[in-house]
């Protein structure tokens, strides 16, 4: 077989890896998940990839959204149920706004393990290791629940297979119909506090009248592709699943259709990058303030060497207050460069606060300006604003300040459910989706003049 050098990042510094507490276990994990089924497949990799590459040439957008970590006790039929209906419903009014396709993305089946500062936690006198996801050890702070067992990666693929169950009858089973999802939008307008988008639905329900007007009853309004992403952070786990693909005799990872490397482990010499340089999924990178033009560019020749359109997403996390300084001369070093990765934006992961109350937060407002400045820059430089890469739930949760509900303080001390990072709330998300068509539609307007 032809050595694709998968193993060379052991080699390597790998970053933000679990100190395991059975090497023994996690051999026989390892090699269980390496004869286990492929949670996606290469088809539908490479359909993504292509899809990736309608949205860097400005054919296409990108929606990605879900939890900021996925949980065991949360994979239920409902809330997965929910995520995936705030998705789709944030995608029609994208997709109005754009006057193009829009690419659905899950962060989920998969989004069980998450990069942490410190490997341990005090709390009144007592030290522990640090919660890092699900897939290596439990959000209770005990002794017990924080041992870092690899059996939990079994765990995470055999949630990740039911989560992936319920995805394909979801967007397949006539519950991704558009006329429905777009039915479900209106509960939002009816709200008094969301009047000011009433003329953005209603222009979407004439366009919906008009095609059944019209006969039209196709599949792709009955149906649609929906993709799942997480980062790939443990190789304990991606490794495993790692396979090579005997159509095209290239190495997939099969965890996943999309796989991002995050901020913490995007090292041009470190383990991440070289090992997700070898296999053909499409990749992102997070990029943060304190990237430079060196860094995307250096990047970009060890991931996208070929410059293969759909290969690579770049997603900057600036923050609301450092986007419009920082983001630009990255997008110029890029263009310049013949490069033509999407860009996306994370507009949560710049923006974190912690109240006075205590919890760890993000204002509605501040997520809104990052979009908004992501938007300003691409206009300025003349380049597409590919996507959004949003951390929510579908649940009725208060995690992130204000937004039309108000949500306040007081609130985050009543629904405040998240074990790592605030989430947009169902109403949240969907008032963002129009915020952000409103800017899509000035932008399409622009275009034609």
């Amino acid at each position: 077989m032809k050595d694709f050098g998968l193993d060379n990042y052991v080699h390597l510094e790998a970053k933000q890896q679990p100190t395991w507490a059975d090497l023994d276990k996690l051999a026989s994990v390892r090699e269980e998940l390496s004869k286990l089924p492929p949670l996606v497949f290469a088809g539908e990799v490479d359909t993504l990839r292509d899809r990736i590459a309608q949205a860097s040439r400005g054919e296409a957008f990108l929606l990605q959204g879900g939890d900021c970590a996925e949980t065991f006790v949360d994979a239920t039929a409902d809330r997965i149920r929910n995520r995936i209906k705030t998705v789709l419903q944030m995608a029609v009014v994208l997709m109005y706004g754009s006057s193009l396709p829009v690419i659905k993305m899950g962060r989920m089946a998969g989004q069980f393990a998450k990069p942490r500062s410190s490997d341990f936690e005090t709390r009144d006198g007592v030290t522990l290791p640090a919660y890092r996801g699900d897939a290596v050890n439990g959000y209770e702070f005990t002794e017990a629940s924080r041992v870092n067992d690899p059996a939990r990666l079994l765990q995470a693929y055999q949630t990740s297979v039911s989560t992936l169950n319920l995805i394909r009858a979801f967007t397949t089973g006539g519950f991704a119909d558009l006329r429905e999802v777009h039915a479900w939008n209106k509960g939002f307008t009816d709200n008094p506090a969301n009047k000011a988008y009433e003329s953005i639905a209603g222009d979407i329900d004439r366009a919906m009248r008009f095609m059944e007007a019209c006969g039209v009853d196709s599949a792709e309004l009955r149906a649609t592709e929906f993709f799942v992403s997480h980062e790939g952070l443990l190789f304990d786990y991606e490794r495993p699943l790692t396979r090579v693909d005997s159509r095209t005799d290239t190495p997939y990872v099969t965890s996943g259709h999309f796989i991002w490397i995050g901020e913490r482990t995007r090292q041009l010499d470190g383990a991440h990058v070289d090992f997700l340089s070898r296999v053909r999924n499409p990749l992102g990178v997070k990029l943060g303030p304190t990237t430079s033009t060196d860094d995307v560019l250096a990047l970009i020749d060890k991931l996208d060497p070929e410059r293969e359109p759909g290969r690579l997403t770049l997603i900057s996390r600036m923050g609301a207050e450092k986007i419009r300084g920082e983001l630009p001369k990255l997008i110029e070093a890029v263009k310049d460069s013949g490069a033509t990765p999407l860009w996306i934006t994370d507009p949560m992961h710049g923006n974190g606060i912690t109240t006075k109350n205590g919890y760890k937060s993000r204002r509605f407002d501040d997520v809104m300006d990052e979009v908004n400045g992501f938007f300003e820059v691409h206009k300025a430089l003349g380049t597409h604003p590919g996507g959004l890469h949003v951390e929510l739930t579908g649940d009725d949760v208060a995690e992130c300040l204000g937004g039309s509900e108000h949500v306040d303080e007081s609130t985050l001390e009543q629904r405040y459910e998240s074990v790592c990072d605030p989430r947009l709330n169902h109403m949240q998300s969907l008032e963002l989706a129009f915020l952000v068509a409103e800017r899509l539609v000035e932008t399409r307007r622009n275009g034609d003049n």
